[in-house]
């Protein structure tokens, strides 16, 4: 099962995930357009694989079970999430229930069904978060090492783990095609800020190694991708226009819109505490659990669900102070 399927991560997971020969891969995503691209293009390619489309919100409970109970995955490949750093800002209980709660929805039926591997897509933006999505991604790694630590001590054998890495070239909303649309509209080409770095990868690399992390989860890891060394986006534009043919800053402006809400100058790949240790492939790290919040003890009491019910009168600052208290190292 591969959630987020229509996604940038989600659609080349199926795609990756087909060239072992899977009974079948069911795919699950709430957006149905690119889910049914996808579907259309794996039964041309890999027309032998049985390629299953479901519309679902990962966030409902009873529609879940249904998919669980029918399919009953060994391999559960988690990328729904809310992804987009401005629009989770003025958002924030969205992007808790929809990434945290669907996080918890998904792996609390992972292990009732006695799936194998559940593997959670994360993020570089959930170290040292400064934003909603970054910090609800990071409560998701939280939740998904008390799951992990439930699992272990049930013995139920579902091995939990998280993947985080950075931005990949080419997905839903990169700047990359940004940047190529507006050099085709004949700019300005638009960066937040002239300093501003960023961590990239190609998709396919990423999956193969979200993939390889998952064969070595053991329980309740969060893996760290090598991303290499950092791109100055100031420089990636310009060398995006000079690709084109042009001259950046004379052919095409080159236009600092300053930074967005919740945005950072430079993501981190680890936590300062945490610290890395190596696995047998050299891309591929772990990184130590970290401490949560105080306010993490009524989720491990009542339930994230029960814990959510209580914030729904709260306004946007409320929640953020709601967050800080059970993500410890969120600053907006």
């Amino acid at each position: 099962m591969v959630t987020g399927a229509g996604g940038s991560i989600g659609s080349e997971l199926c795609r990756q995930v087909a060239k072992f020969g899977p009974r079948r891969i069911v795919a699950v995503d709430i957006y149905e357009n690119t889910v049914f691209e996808l579907g259309r293009e794996m039964n041309r390619r890999f027309p032998d694989i049985s390629m299953d489309i479901i519309i679902a919100s990962v966030r409902d409970c009873a529609r879940m079970e249904e998919i669980f109970v029918k399919y009953k995955p060994h391999v559960v490949f988690h990328a729904a999430a809310h992804k987009h750093v401005p629009l989770m800002e003025d958002a924030p209980k969205e992007a808790l229930y929809n990434n945290c709660l669907g996080t918890q929805v998904c792996m609390d039926l992972a292990q009732e069904y006695l799936a194998e591997k559940f593997v959670l897509i994360s993020t570089d933006k959930a170290v040292n978060p400064t934003n909603v999505m970054g910090a609800s991604k990071r409560l998701c790694e939280m939740l998904m090492q008390q799951k992990a630590q439930i699992a272990d001590a049930s013995g139920n054998g579902t091995e939990f783990c998280a993947v985080r890495f950075g931005n990949v070239l080419g997905s839903n909303g990169s700047v990359i095609p940004i940047f190529r649309r507006q050099i085709s509209e004949g700019g300005p080409v638009t960066v937040t800020h002239r300093d501003i770095v960023r961590y990239f990868m190609l998709i396919p690399e990423a999956v193969q190694l979200v993939m390889q992390a998952g064969a070595l989860a053991k329980g309740g890891e969060i893996f760290v991708l090598d991303m290499g060394e950092p791109v100055k986006i100031m420089d990636l534009a310009e060398n995006i226009i000079e690709l084109s043919g042009l001259e950046p800053h004379k052919d095409i402006e080159i236009k600092i819109t300053g930074l967005r809400p919740g945005e950072k100058l430079y993501e981190e790949l680890l936590l300062a505490e945490e610290g890395v240790k190596e696995t047998e492939h050299h891309m591929i790290y772990v990184a130590r659990p970290v401490e949560t919040g105080e306010g993490f003890a009524c989720i491990r009491e009542k339930g994230l669900e029960a814990c959510l019910e209580e914030i729904e009168d709260l306004d946007e600052l409320e929640v953020r102070e709601w967050i800080r208290g059970i993500v410890p190292t969120y600053q907006a």
